[in-house]
């Protein structure tokens, strides 16, 4: 085995790492503090670095290096890491080679693009500004789909390529089966008098919002002295490299709890960041493996932790120490009921965890006509109110808190919702088998310690990196493949207990 081919290598995935890193920089920068006046010149930055990635990538130094590395590896003569390595940097060359390099560069300025008018065009609810990018942005993700998979629906190598293994039909049974055991929960809530609580309107001022969020990242495990905290319009988080997570959530004064729910929420993505093994600094394997696997986490830190009715005491203790005005009074029960009030919505991001699957279909449902050439840009509008009243029985009063308060489409992540619903049930199998490994979720809940919590999840999951796919780590970690019953099972439990029914 020549240890310069492995050098080399390595040093090629470091190459391709700094651009990704400037990328990710500029894209950070752009979503928090950057002027208006220059998205065109971080568009055309950004699309210069894609660009130099992508022909790295691609180079036949790359293939060479690749090819000798494969020989290598079927002599059984690499190391484990870099084994794993090779296996995800290949498929990536591979799909990479599929797609011609002028592009990607054009790809990464229109959406660099599209995302800056998008942003103006839900402040200013103007759908017919960005209603261009999205047809436009659907034609070349058709047209890359083919590239990488001409045999396949467009739509389906979308789907697989956020969730391999994932396809249309694979998701038309997964939400079947959510849908029938969601909705006629949701019936049943909605019939019943659900008064708010006024202490969910309590003022809170930014500051103080602020420091409850620094307080839950250290709750949730996370290194504060590598973790970042901004304020957006569209909370996100990313993990930029060793050392350095990015967080951000959206603040409004008189609803604390919005950012409560978003913290705990990004703050599950950013851990599994920043517990990649760090063998795989600097690699191709140094994030989480898709995106289902990624929203596992963040929504089982938003859900089956944040909103635990044993984690009301550490979670009203923060509270109490950054508000006391607000939340003297407040019980944990009260602090429970509150935080899991099931009423339907038409914002997803501020959905409670009953109804957001609905919010999920609602959007696959449009891509999926988007993709068919059932519906152009034109119709999502109408389609949106359409499906909101089908599936949440309200009315859409404008497109800002309709088709325009999401950014994935800007950034054309179609495909990528599903993923959403998902990762909740995802999380569902994984706090089972927790559970069944002997875990005391409920008594590390209850003691703010979640280190348990987090070495099972860093052991299982968090580690591996890109290294291992979903349905490898499901059955390593459950001990059996993605099961859907027991999302839909801690759905009725919970909120049958809920709400008495």
């Amino acid at each position: 085995m020549s240890t310069d081919t492995i050098t080399q290598f390595k040093r090629l995935q470091r190459d391709l790492w700094c651009r990704e890193y400037l990328t990710s920089v500029l894209d950070y920068d752009g979503e928090t503090s950057a002027p208006e006046r220059g998205a065109a010149a971080r568009a055309e930055a950004m699309g210069a670095l894609s660009e130099e990635h992508h022909r790295l990538l691609t180079s036949q130094t790359a293939r060479d290096l690749v090819a000798e590395l494969s020989r290598e590896a079927e002599a059984g003569a690499l190391d484990d890491a870099t084994a794993t390595e090779l296996k995800v940097f290949a498929r990536d060359q591979r799909e990479a080679l599929a797609i011609p390099t002028d592009e990607v560069a054009a790809w990464t300025r229109l959406t660099s693009e599209a995302n800056a008018v998008w942003h103006k065009a839900k402040l200013a609810n103007d759908w017919e500004s960005f209603e261009p990018y999205i047809d436009r942005i659907v034609e070349v993700l058709k047209r890359h789909a083919s590239y990488l998979d001409d045999s396949r629906d467009p739509y389906d190598v979308w789907l697989d390529q956020y969730e391999r293994g994932m396809d249309a039909a694979r998701y038309d049974a997964f939400f079947a089966q959510v849908r029938a055991t969601v909705v006629p929960l949701v019936h049943e809530i909605s019939s019943m008098e659900t008064p708010r609580p006024s202490f969910l309107s309590a003022h809170v001022p930014t500051p103080a919002q602020m420091a409850i969020a620094r307080d839950l990242l250290a709750l949730e495990g996370l290194d504060l002295a590598g973790t970042a905290l901004d304020c957006v319009e569209h909370p996100f988080s990313d993990g930029f490299a060793p050392g350095d997570v990015r967080v951000t959530t959206h603040i409004y004064e008189d609803d604390a709890m919005n950012s409560v729910f978003s913290v705990l929420h990004e703050g599950g993505h950013a851990i599994y960041e920043q517990n990649v093994d760090p063998i795989y600094d600097y690699t191709c394997v140094a994030h989480g493996t898709s995106m289902g696997i990624h929203e596992s986490q963040s929504r089982f830190f938003e859900n089956y932790v944040g909103r635990g009715r044993a984690f009301m005491g550490p979670l009203l203790a923060v509270m109490r120490r950054h508000a006391p005005e607000a939340y003297a009074d407040v019980s944990e029960d009260d602090l429970y009921r509150a935080a899991n009030r099931a009423q339907a919505g038409l914002i997803r991001m501020d959905a409670d965890e009953l109804t957001y699957p609905l919010h999920i279909m609602l959007r696959y449902d449009i891509e999926r006509m988007l993709f068919s050439g059932e519906a152009t840009a034109r119709d999502i509008p109408a389609l949106w109110a359409k499906l909101t009243r089908d599936y949440l029985g309200l009315d859409v009063p404008d497109n800002a808190r309709g088709c325009l308060q999401d950014t994935h489409w800007s950034g054309g992540s179609f495909g990528y919702f599903p993923s959403y619903a998902l990762g909740s049930a995802y999380g569902a199998q994984f706090l089972d088998a927790m559970l069944e490994d002997g875990v005391d979720v409920a008594y590390a809940l209850a003691a703010g310690e979640l280190g348990p919590i987090a070495t099972w999840l860093r052991e299982k999951i968090w580690r591996w990196g890109r290294g291992k796919d979903a349905e490898q780590l499901m059955v390593e970690a459950c001990g059996s493949p993605f099961d859907a019953s027991h999302y839909c099972a801690y759905l009725e439990r919970k909120f049958r207990e809920l709400y008495s029914l």
